[in-house]
């Protein structure tokens, strides 16, 4: 198991992705949207579903589900926690 803490300045986000490890976020501060693909196993992940993100929320990403994670707020800083089973493998 890893713990990464990560900081999103306002309007910042990751590249979409996905790894081969089950991956659990808790949000420390901030505001922002999960995206997650509603169909993550096949060639093309297909439309993302849009998920609010908040302080003290907890979030769960499957192996292999593409995702991103966007700070959506204009002032504030996204700060989480980001608990992987695994160190990823790009996949």
């Amino acid at each position: 198991i890893e713990v990464w803490l990560q900081t999103f300045s306002p309007g910042s986000q990751t590249p979409i992705h996905r790894h081969s490890c089950e991956e659990v976020f808790v949000v420390l501060k901030g505001s922002g949207t999960l995206y997650l693909a509603s169909d993550s196993h096949g060639k093309y992940p297909g439309q993302p579903k849009a998920f609010p993100i908040f302080a003290n929320s907890t979030f769960i990403v499957p192996v292999n589900d593409v995702h991103q994670v966007s700070n959506t707020d204009s002032s504030e800083d996204l700060q989480l926690l980001a608990i992987v089973s695994r160190p990823p493998v790009k996949v």
